[in-house]
């Protein structure tokens, strides 16, 4: 009985050790943080296969030198002076794992007009008509 125990032990051994996390990454969606917002910042482990999954606040502990933290969501408060925050990440399973970053606070409020194919065909000149 315990030869037919032996052998499921040891698959399941090797595939969480060939599962474990080698590396962690910061995949970020933007290039800078705003105040007063959430500010989600993604981080990815690589596994040992090559694969890369996404971390939260379940596997990763994460520190900063301002805002405050709701799983992976950076809030920054809206009277801030920082120009940026430094960021660090560190895996809960192996501290010595972490990875640093700065990332810039965005500093002009106006975030812009996405033009529309309506406004681009309304600002669109005119073909004058002439003789065929």
């Amino acid at each position: 009985m315990k030869r037919f125990l032996v052998i499921p032990f040891l698959v399941i051994t090797s595939f969480l050790k060939a599962q474990q996390i080698e590396s962690i990454y910061f995949h970020l969606y933007t290039d800078s943080l705003k105040l007063g917002r959430h500010n989600y910042i993604n981080v990815d482990g690589k596994l040992s296969n090559g694969q890369y999954i996404p971390l939260t606040d379940k596997e990763i502990i994460f520190k900063s030198n301002t805002g405050i933290w709701q799983g992976n969501d950076l809030i920054i408060d809206s009277s801030d002076k920082h120009d940026s925050v430094f960021i660090k990440a560190t895996l809960k399973s192996n501290v010595a794992l972490s990875k640093s970053i700065v990332i810039y606070i965005k500093k002009s409020s106006y975030e812009g007009k996405l033009v529309s194919e309506d406004d681009i065909l309304i600002d669109r000149p005119k073909k004058k008509k002439g003789p065929n």
